[in-house]
């Protein structure tokens, strides 16, 4: 079958690879019909491995090259012993995490920080492909409301449906979102289905602050020219935002994001960034703010699966394009990989 396969940072191939075999216990085999591309796939095109192993993983045994992709949609083609044979045939969403089960974390019910943990696309070989073998207790059947499209989006809203939650978004809150890229816009969409009085947003680009309008938010802000900090503070009766919620992992950006939340208030990290950033104490403690992190999602996707099927939330408009997988490096990879895609979500249409 053909399949985006990474070898090395700038080396994404278009290239037949092996069908999966028969899945094995608490494992699947899906059709996929489409494929978000993430930032995280764009980083390790540009500049990776950065969560790709260079060496056999603990879990998966697989070590590069590998197949890209874990935002997915698409049909149950088989199931491994012990599973939910049920399922074959049913169309399904597909939380990508796999997990050992056993660590402390695992035990927990923590398990998308489990101490051997890894994602597909990543620690095994993933969905830019017809087909992708994957953790069978993170199957989410489809109702028919959701089609195949928007199912593809449920990924990187559960990111941001976890992120909401960890910051406890209430009805009646005032939001700010740093950032407002795919997972930033997602938190805009998610943080006004939670409640949200206004939701504000903050980005560089034209085009991905006209999205964060469209998708709910009160007003979009430009950080080159505005001072973001004051100008929500005034919006929010001089009070400043309940929750913060930075999403570009950028240094800078971190250090405004704490600065920027009332008193009192909650800052949720979930951009994911390479650089230290600089806090100051007193920020946190004189104003009685708290820091959260959050990762990916627990249990999330079929929440989010739920509220779209309720009509909750209208992912549709993060779509901006969608591209055949033959055509994916050039189309989407590279462009994107360049900052020369000012959209949101490109899907990848892998039976076309």
């Amino acid at each position: 079958m053909r399949a985006a396969v990474w070898h090395a940072a700038g080396d994404l191939r278009v290239e037949d690879v092996p069908e999966p075999g028969d899945p094995g216990p608490g494992q699947a085999v899906v059709a996929v019909r489409f494929c978000g591309i993430c930032g995280t796939d764009v980083h390790e095109f540009a500049e990776g491995p950065v969560l790709i192993r260079p060496s056999a993983h603990p879990l998966t045994g697989k070590a590069p090259p590998v197949v890209l992709g874990h935002e997915f949609s698409g049909m149950v083609a088989a199931i491994g012993p012990g599973g939910p044979a049920g399922l074959v045939g049913a169309r399904v969403a597909v939380d990508p995490c796999w997990r050992c089960g056993t660590c402390y974390w695992c035990l927990r019910g923590d398990y998308h920080i489990c101490r051997l943990g890894g994602s597909v696309g990543l620690a095994s070989d993933g969905a830019l492909a017809p087909l992708v073998t994957v953790p069978a207790e993170g199957l989410v059947p489809l109702p028919d409301e959701v089609g195949d499209t928007v199912a593809a989006l449920a990924e990187p809203l559960a990111v941001a449906l976890h992120a909401v939650r960890r910051g406890g978004v209430g009805v009646g809150d005032t939001v700010l979102v740093v950032g407002a890229g795919p997972i930033g816009a997602a938190v805009v969409l998610v943080a006004r289905a939670a409640g949200a009085a206004a939701v504000y947003a903050s980005d560089p680009a034209p085009a991905r602050r006209e999205s964060a309008l469209r998708l709910g938010a009160a007003q979009a802000f430009d950080p080159t020219a505005d001072d973001v900090r004051r100008e929500v503070f005034l919006r929010c009766g001089r009070v400043g935002p309940d929750v913060v919620f930075e999403c570009t992992g950028v240094p800078a950006a971190v250090a405004g994001a704490v600065e920027a939340a009332r008193r009192g208030g909650v800052v949720v990290l979930l951009g994911v960034g390479h650089g230290a950033a600089e806090v100051r104490p007193a920020a946190v403690t004189a104003y009685e703010r708290t820091i959260v992190g959050s990762l990916g999602y627990n249990r999330d996707l079929p929440r989010v699966v739920g509220l779209v099927a309720a009509g909750s939330i209208d992912p549709g408009p993060l779509v901006s394009a969608v591209v055949p997988l033959a055509d994916v490096v050039g189309s989407a990879f590279e462009p994107m990989a360049a900052g020369a895609h000012a959209g949101l979500k490109i899907l990848v249409d892998v039976t076309a």
